[in-house]
C-alpha cells in the first residue's frame, strides 16, 4: 500500500491569480482528507507565489484540530526562514529540496556526496522524535547516492519522478526511467531508508510506476491531481488515485 499526500500548491496558485479567498486551500484540504488522502503537502517559497505562510499556519491548525491522524508534509530549501517555520509548525514530515528560489518548480535532487556535510548538519537540526526528514533524490542516484543520503541521518528519500512523468508517449524512455527509479528505490530499502515519490505523476502514468517501483511508502501529487480534479472533482480524483495506489 502506498499512501497519498495531496500537494496544494496548484490550488494556492490558482487562488493567487485574484485577490479573493477562493479556491480555498483549507477548504480543499478538507475535501481531499475526507476522500481518504493520508495528508497534505505544501512547498512555501520565499516569494509566496503559491502557498503563503498564512496557509501553512491555517493548514497546521486544520490538521491539528480536525484531522489529527493526517500528516502535514512541508517541502523547502533549508534557509533560516524555513527552519523558523518548521520550528513553529512542527509538521510530521519535512522534505528538503535543493531549489533556487527563482525556480518554477523542483527539477533535480540533491548532490548527496557534494552536499553531504551540509545536509548532515541540516538533518540533525531538523530531527525531532515525532518528525521524519526526507531528501529529494534524483531517480538515478543508485546505491552510492542512497548510501550518502543515509549517512546524513535522513529517514527517507523522495524520488524525483519528473523525468518519468515527462516521457508521455515515449515508451522506451519510460522503461529506462522506471528502471532507474526501481534501482534507487530498492537501494534505499536495503539501506533502511523509506521511499517517497513525486512530480508529474498522473492517473495515466501512475499504474506503471506502481508496478515497476518497489517499496514506495508515499507519493506526493499536486499538479496532476489538480488537473484531473478539474474534470472529476477533487474528491473523485483522490478516490481514483487511491485506487491505483491500493490505499
Amino acid at each position: 500500500m502506498t499512501l497519498l499526500s495531496v500537494n496544494l500548491n496548484a490550488v494556492a496558485q490558482l487562488r493567487n491569480r485574484r485577490d479573493l479567498p477562493w479556491p480555498s486551500v483549507v477548504g480543499l484540504a478538507r475535501v481531499v482528507l475526507d476522500a481518504g488522502a493520508s495528508g497534505v503537502t505544501v512547498h512555501p517559497r520565499p516569494d509566496e507565489r503559491h502557498i503563503r505562510r498564512s496557509d501553512v499556519y491555517d493548514l497546521a491548525d486544520l490538521l491539528r484540530y480536525e484531522y489529527p491522524t493526517a500528516e502535514f508534509n512541508i517541502e523547502g530549501y533549508p534557509s533560516e526562514d524555513f527552519f523558523a517555520l518548521i520550528d513553529k509548525v512542527n509538521p510530521q514530515q519535512v522534505t528538503l529540496v535543493p531549489d533556487d528560489p527563482a525556480q518554477a518548480t523542483s527539477d533535480h535532487g540533491w548532490d548527496f556526496r557534494g552536499k553531504g556535510n551540509f545536509l548532515t548538519d541540516v538533518v540533525q537540526r531538523l530531527k525531532a522524535p515525532d518528525r521524519r526528514i526526507s531528501l529529494f533524490c534524483d531517480p538515478d542516484a543508485g546505491v552510492d547516492g542512497v548510501a550518502a543520503a543515509r549517512a546524513t541521518g535522513a529517514d527517507r528519500i523522495e524520488l524525483y519522478t519528473g523525468p518519468y512523468g515527462g516521457c508521455h508517449d515515449d515508451r522506451d524512455r519510460a522503461v529506462r526511467e522506471l528502471a532507474a527509479l526501481a534501482h534507487t528505490a530498492q537501494a534505499a530499502h536495503l539501506a533502511g531508508l523509506g521511499v517517497n515519490a513525486g512530480h508529474d505523476l498522473t492517473l495515466a502514468n501512475l499504474p506503471a510506476f506502481q508496478s515497476a517501483v518497489p517499496h514506495v511508502d508515499e507519493v506526493s501529487i499536486g499538479h496532476g491531481i489538480t488537473a484531473d480534479a478539474l474534470l472529476l472533482g477533487f474528491a473523485e480524483a483522490v478516490r481514483q488515485y487511491r485506487a491505483v495506489l491500493g490505499s
